[in-house]
């Protein structure tokens, strides 16, 4: 028994934990997050500088992917109102991530910035609130929070 014990103490130390899909709010009014895959939970408000929402990286049994819903209204999923969407999509060790807007883009003139902890995966950046042209799509290992900051 005693081998077997040590085998689970040594497969539970070497087991990796799952970063987190993290929002932060720089901007200087509330913003509202709705976490969107198969239900939708939320919305959480945001307060200004410094609010933030986290979740540990999952998969939706589902849709697979998860979405961050971001509006500056409260009721924003519902009405319309435009947003911007930091979605991701857990698959095997990696975790793909992506940023886009609908509906209009609702942080115009506000940089945005979707970086990883891992200073090595890409960061994606909108200088000015509003997406690039080409693909925003990245990929990186799920052990690391990947941070999607407002106002950068």
């Amino acid at each position: 028994m005693l081998p077997h014990t040590l085998l689970l103490a040594a497969l539970a130390t070497t087991a990796t934990a799952l970063g987190k899909a993290r929002v932060v709010n720089n901007c200087a009014t509330t913003v509202h997050v709705w976490s969107v895959g198969s239900a939708i939970a939320g919305p959480y408000a945001l307060s200004p500088t410094g609010g933030y929402y986290a979740e540990e990286f999952s998969k939706d049994p589902v849709t697979g992917g998860r979405a961050l819903k971001i509006t500056r209204a409260a009721d924003g999923l519902y009405t319309g109102a435009p947003q911007t969407i930091f979605a991701y999509n857990l698959d095997g060790a990696g975790v793909w991530y992506d940023l886009s807007d609908v509906f209009g883009d609702a942080f115009v003139g506000s940089k945005l910035v979707v970086a990883s902890q891992d200073e090595t995966c890409q960061s994606i950046i909108w200088p000015t609130g509003v997406p690039p042209a080409g693909s925003q799509v990245k990929v990186c290992g799920n052990g690391k929070d990947v941070v999607l900051t407002l106002c950068a």
